[in-house]
Order: structure tokens, then sequence, then C-alpha cells
């Protein structure tokens, strides 16, 4: 029993610390943030396994960490304002043209990067082509680029 409320307390902290760590996080993972994300498991693992290496103490904490992500999942399913609290909701960066410097300090978030988004998606080279650029849930940009004027 012991295993698995490591196995959840583990969780627990994992996902707060990726929670409080910002959405861009892992959206565009450097070297370093992969090296860092390796050290992270190599810390974790004498948390979760203690003194105990053998198979069956690893297939128990790797069945609890599964279980506790798919019970999660489905109460996400079940209960909207869980996704919420969980996944967060997506968040417009760039409103008609024009940028919200608060909510892209607070995501740190530089025009740059919505740049860069732009031009990869849409091959847009200026904020003034942008319509709204929006922070996804998953860390990632969209852009929605304005319309050109008809005549």
């Amino acid at each position: 029993m012991d295993m698995i409320v490591r196995g959840a307390g583990i969780y627990a902290v994992v996902w707060l610390c990726f929670r409080l760590a910002g959405r861009r996080t892992m959206a565009e993972m450097t070297t370093f943030d992969f090296v860092l994300l390796l050290i992270c498991g190599e810390a974790t693992q004498q948390a979760l396994l203690g003194d105990d290496f053998s198979l069956t103490n690893a297939a128990i904490l790797v069945l609890t960490l599964v279980s506790m992500d798919g019970a999660l999942t489905a109460l996400r399913v079940r209960f909207h304002g869980l996704e919420r609290v969980m996944e967060g909701l997506p968040l417009v960066l760039i409103r008609d043209g024009k940028m919200l410097h608060d909510r892209m300090a607070k995501e740190r978030i530089d025009q740059e990067d919505i740049l860069h988004e732009a031009r990869s998606a849409h091959g847009l080279e200026r904020l003034e082509d942008i319509k709204h650029a929006v922070l996804e849930p998953s860390g990632g940009i969209s852009i929605i680029p304005r319309r050109a004027a008809t005549s």
C-alpha cells in the first residue's frame, strides 16, 4: 500500500509542478528542458521505489500512475469544470491586432514567440496581419490572420 501512496503523491507533485511551470514549458522543449525532465525522472525514482527495486514494485507503481491518469481523464470528461482547473482554458494574447501585454507577461510569451508561430503557420510577417493569437491549453499558439479587404 505504501508504494501506491508514494505513486499518487509523486503524480500530484509532478502535475502541480508542470501546471505551475506554465503551458509553454512543454510546448517547445529545448535540449536543456529535456535533460531537466530526465533529471526529474531520476530524482523521483527514489521517492517512488524507496528501497524496493523489484519488478513487482515497479509494475504496481506504473499501474498506479497510469490508473490515476486514466481516472483523472474520465473525471475531466464527466465534470467540465475540472478540465478548466487541470488543463486551463484558451487564452487570447492578441485581440484585433493588439497585444495583451499583461497576459503575455504572465504566460512568459513575447512578441517573437507569436511572430514565429504566425510565420510558421500562415506566412505572416507582421503583428498587424494577426487578428487574434490564442494560447491553447496544450501550450501551442493558434493564429487567426486578418482577412484581406475585398474591393
